[in-house]
């Protein structure tokens, strides 16, 4: 087996996950990176997409789960994880982080982050 890693950076979303109603109204801005690690023999040997890691589809599937609100960031990126566990037979390891851009928290923050691994 050849492992491989397929990253995906800083993809940009705005969804309506938190806890407060604000949020939820009025939403935020969120990126999302994801590391994916993967057995990639057979693709090297075919150059053919169906034998690879889609991140396409990665990117499709991250997208439709954070259209789906949720009230902590731990369970929309839980909920990215289970998804690309799910469609994804080849995934080894994958590592996802959902940021929070410009929290509403009271004062100038960057982000608030959650990072999640299996």
């Amino acid at each position: 087996m050849q492992k491989g890693i397929i990253t995906i950076e800083e993809m940009k979303f705005y969804a309506y996950h938190g806890c407060f109603d604000k949020e939820k109204i009025v939403g935020t801005p969120f990126s999302v990176s994801v590391v994916m690690e993967y057995d990639a023999e057979k693709a090297m040997l075919s150059d053919d997409i169906k034998d690879t890691l889609n991140y396409q589809k990665a990117y499709e599937l991250i997208a439709a789960e954070m259209q789906q609100t949720s009230n902590l960031l731990e369970h929309v990126t839980k909920r990215i994880l289970d998804c690309l566990y799910a469609n994804f037979e080849q995934l080894l390891f994958a590592k996802v982080t959902v940021k929070k851009i410009a929290p509403p928290m009271g004062g100038e923050i960057a982000c608030t982050s959650c990072t999640l691994e299996r």
